[in-house]
């Protein structure tokens, strides 16, 4: 029985490990190069005068492939042209092609369409960096990985990396000042409703609410918790602080609800754990993204989600 495109494809990827960047920079332009050529074809017409590399492979003609599929960010500067693997890969995809085309016509935009969605789940699958730059403050490095989530969430509608974030981010620093046991930690997709939650984190008589957008009904909570005996905490990002605050003065809640950024939250706790030691800034913040990492592994399923500490 005939496989179809998609499945011929998948199969090939699995077989040559076809996920790393540098394979993935071969097979995209090398799809572009293939279209334009008359099968079978001949692999040697593929490679440089001296064969050390695959003849066509470069950053620039990668990078204008990609941007006509909607995909702007850069995967590979030299597009595999001096990966070790890219000649092997090349010949058997030259191999692999031709046995296809021997069987039916090749549509070589389905080709290159499944190359570049291989693409973008290469990039949702990379981790966050932290970059612990000391010539800038906490908090500026801090934007810089709400930044990145930002711009995935962006790329990737209808996802909420940056709530995912912030939500956990919250969980690590509590994991580092109170007992084990003391609070419930859930996946961020867990809603409040259904698991009969008053906020994202009860501790004692203090309901921490993590959110990267202030409405109504989150206001509408935070009153249910004061009515309940509670105090409120909001938490979100610097620039929805104001948008807060203005939301509980309209509400009448003026000074019953505490509301603080992500940024000084984390901050002023890495300075106040290094009792305001440079020298120790880094291993502090380690710790939380070394708890944050945990949390998304026992509670997440994408992987994507982790933190890369890179401390300088």
């Amino acid at each position: 029985m005939m496989i179809n495109a998609e499945e011929r494809l998948k199969l090939f990827q699995s077989e040559n490990n076809i996920v790393t960047k540098g394979s993935l920079s071969v097979v995209v332009q090398f799809t572009r190069m293939a279209r334009e050529k008359e099968f079978p074809l001949d692999s040697s017409d593929f490679k440089t005068e001296k064969e050390g590399q695959v003849a066509g492979l470069g950053g620039g003609n990668l990078k204008k492939i990609l941007k006509e599929h909607g995909i702007f960010q850069q995967l590979s500067s030299e597009g595999g042209r001096t990966s070790r693997g890219s000649m092997g890969l090349m010949v058997k995809y030259v191999d692999f092609l031709n046995a296809w085309n021997a069987e039916e016509f090749i549509n070589f935009e389905v080709v290159e369409d499944f190359w570049a969605e291989q693409v973008r789940e290469y990039f949702r699958n990379q981790p966050f960096t932290l970059t612990a730059d000391t010539s800038k403050t906490i908090g500026a490095n801090l934007d810089e990985l709400f930044d990145q989530a930002k711009k995935r969430q962006r790329q990737n509608p209808g996802t909420q990396y940056l709530g995912t974030v912030l939500q956990h981010l919250v969980a690590a620093k509590l994991c580092l000042i109170l007992p084990e046991g003391s609070f419930e930690i859930h996946g961020a997709s867990v809603a409040d409703a259904p698991t009969a939650r008053s906020g994202d984190f009860v501790i004692k008589k203090t309901i921490i609410h993590c959110t990267t957008s202030v409405g109504d009904l989150l206001i509408n909570k935070c009153k249910a918790n004061i009515d309940n005996g509670y105090r409120p905490v909001i938490i979100t990002i610097f620039e929805r602080v104001q948008t807060a605050l203005s939301q509980i003065e309209d509400a009448g809640l003026e000074g019953r609800i505490e509301v603080w950024d992500i940024q000084q939250f984390l901050s002023s706790n890495v300075h106040e754990r290094s009792l305001f030691d440079e020298s120790r800034q880094n291993a502090t913040l380690g710790t939380i993204i070394e708890n944050y990492n945990r949390i998304v592994h026992e509670k997440e399923t994408d992987p994507s989600l982790r933190i890369e500490f890179e401390a300088r």
